[in-house]
């Protein structure tokens, strides 16, 4: 059988389960939904809480390296937002983590992300136009928004706001899901049995 393909999660707190258990993120669900689908990819979540876009760049030529994705999922940047930092910054390390992700031989789904609008409402725009810039520059997909299901409904957000509960996990998955079906392949040699 063919050794199975990794997709690379490589993000937040967002991706990170963070404030609940690992096997109730949306990264734990997509794992279980690609092996009942029989798509034949491993999944790997190099996802740190707090990470910035600035402490992604770091990590991510050996974690390329390491594991050699066919797809890399990119969810970076909200705390950069988050922070207040420069939005020319956020763009430039993410431009450059799509190019690395590229240079690598993997395909690139970019997550898109808003911060809440008590940061201004140009710094919100500019920082929001970051993606879907990228997406156009790079030619690759991008998930408009990841949390567009539950953000607004405090039943499936945690307390502070910022991150989904349990309940919420689920509905960040189907928000994804569309995007990153197109870029998976069956793994050819189960589908010859």
């Amino acid at each position: 059988m063919a050794s199975p393909r990794t997709i690379l999660v490589f993000g937040d707190s967002l991706s990170a389960a963070y404030g609940i258990r690992p096997e109730q993120g949306w990264v734990a669900l997509l794992t279980q939904r690609l092996q009942s689908q029989g798509y034949g990819y491993q999944i790997v979540n190099a996802s740190v809480s707090g990470e910035t876009s600035d402490g992604g760049l770091e990590r991510l030529p050996r974690t390329l390296e390491l594991h050699r994705p066919a797809i890399v999922i990119l969810e970076l940047g909200a705390n950069d937002g988050l922070r207040g930092l420069p939005v020319s910054e956020t763009r430039a390390n993410l431009a450059r983590m799509v190019e690395l992700s590229q240079a690598a031989a993997a395909r690139v789904l970019l997550v898109g992300i808003r911060i809440p609008p008590n940061y201004g409402p140009r710094y919100s725009a500019d920082f929001a136009r970051i993606f879907p810039e990228l997406a156009n520059e790079y030619h690759v997909p991008l998930v408009p928004f990841l949390l567009e299901k539950v953000a607004l409904d405090p039943a499936r957000m945690q307390a502070d706001g910022l991150h989904p509960n349990a309940p919420g996990e689920p509905a960040v998955l189907e928000t994804l899901w569309p995007y990153l079906k197109p870029l998976l392949t069956r793994n050819p040699r189960q589908a010859e049995h």
